[in-house]
């Protein structure tokens, strides 16, 4: 299986860890960076990873920020992407089963190396269940997907600061 894995500089730890526990596991790593602790912008990364899974470079992505949270949020901007920010097996492997996840999102701060191997391992490990309702549902998120799009585009708001 091919996977893409990216951090940004919270998560630069803990993506070498597994990215080298991954390919001594027999798994296809594309290592989208960064590729040291100074501060980056975790979006540029979200995106980067997003990409890959989109453009079949990857069949999986493996996105790591401090919390996972704002990694979360930018990949899940990008529509076709089911990001899903897990610290517990169950999760991992139920958001693939049933939401057909395609990117697992880390929190390099909140658990430890031996968690994320578990966690990586169960999302990689599951297999989208094709179950009729499990199909309905992704139908109704790309549909949701399409019709904020389409608003988007007309709607554009200015960025906030926070200022």
């Amino acid at each position: 299986m091919r996977v893409a894995i990216a951090a940004d500089h919270a998560g630069f730890t803990l993506k070498q860890e597994l990215a080298l526990w991954l390919r001594s596991s027999g798994y296809d790593i594309t290592d989208l960076g960064t590729n040291s602790t100074e501060p980056v912008d975790y979006p540029d990364f979200a995106e980067a990873v997003a990409h890959a899974v989109l453009e079949g470079k990857a069949d999986r992505g493996v996105l790591i920020c401090g919390s996972g949270v704002g990694a979360s949020v930018a990949a899940n901007k990008v529509p076709g992407i089911r990001a899903g920010l897990c610290h517990d097996t169950y999760s991992a492997h139920q958001g693939v089963e049933h939401d057909d996840m395609n990117v697992l999102v880390l929190g390099a701060r909140v658990i430890g190396v031996e968690l994320a191997r578990e966690l990586v391992r169960a999302f990689l490990g599951a297999v989208f269940s094709r179950e009729p309702r499990h199909v309905r549902r992704l139908g109704k998120i790309r549909a949701i997907e399409e019709r904020y799009a389409a608003s988007a585009t007309s709607n554009r708001q200015p960025i906030r600061t926070g200022v």
